[in-house]
């Protein structure tokens, strides 16, 4: 492999894998390169190294248009308050006070494969340019149960740091319908069953935030968290590629 190849796979390779990488370099006398090939030749599984290479390009391109595109969502909403403050928060006329602007959230969730394991992820952006990302695995279960537990993490998150009005959005029409069926739609067996506790924890969390809006949009749109839940997905592999390299013994 070309010095550039063996850069560009240190580039992508995450913090895990890097360190199983030197672990394992160390333990069978490989060369750095060598030992990060083959902890990156694991973690891609059967899909093999170049898909994995190439999903991590991909990633890393959607991460900085994701940057770039909250950079001008920022500066746009900064050109806004400096231009009619009015018009963005207008006064309340007993209190004075301006009226709180909603949060916006966006979740996502997978099982690989389905049922298998599952990763979440969700992002919550604050009217004054705040950023709270979640990234992690959630165990075993099957794709709309990962959905379910992206949405409550997102809720969760939103009850912490102290939002009282927010727009939701996924692209799991499952759960979007879901949680907006009525008490009466719900009462006459409409609800998926086995999703029940699910539900009644996510309404308990929208509850306490107050004014929450959750509405369906198309996957592609929903970038973001998409990202976030593969790269839950991933460091799960990662470690569990870790995991695998303890237990194998050295070579003689």
């Amino acid at each position: 492999m070309s010095d550039t190849a063996d850069q560009q796979l240190q580039q992508l390779a995450y913090k895990t894998e890097r360190a199983a990488a030197a672990k394992l370099a160390a333990r069978q006398q490989l060369a750095p390169a060598q030992a990060l090939k083959q902890v990156l030749t694991l973690a891609a599984g059967q899909a093999g190294l170049a898909h994995l290479v190439a999903e991590r390009q991909a990633q890393q391109q959607r991460s900085a248009l994701r940057a770039q595109a909250r950079s001008a969502a920022m500066a746009q909403r900064k050109a806004q308050r400096q231009a009619a403050p009015a018009a963005i928060a207008t006064p309340d006329t007993q209190t004075g006070a301006a009226p709180p602007q909603p949060w916006q959230g966006w979740f996502d969730g997978s099982a690989v494969p389905n049922p298998g394991r599952m990763g979440i992820g969700a992002l919550l952006c604050g009217p004054q340019g705040q950023t709270i990302e979640i990234s992690q695995p959630a165990g075993y279960g099957n794709s709309s149960e990962a959905e379910y537990l992206a949405l409550t993490a997102l809720l969760q998150a939103a009850v912490q740091a102290g939002v009282t009005e927010l727009a939701i959005r996924g692209d799991s029409q499952v759960v979007v319908n879901d949680v907006n069926l009525t008490p009466q739609a719900i009462a006459a067996g409409q609800g998926a069953a086995v999703l029940a506790a699910h539900r009644q924890e996510v309404c308990a969390l929208i509850a306490q935030i107050g004014k929450v809006e959750l509405r369906w949009l198309p996957r592609h749109r929903n970038a973001a968290a998409d990202q976030l839940a593969q790269q839950a997905q991933q460091a799960q592999q990662a470690q569990q590629a870790q995991q695998a390299f303890k237990l194998k013994p050295p070579a003689p």
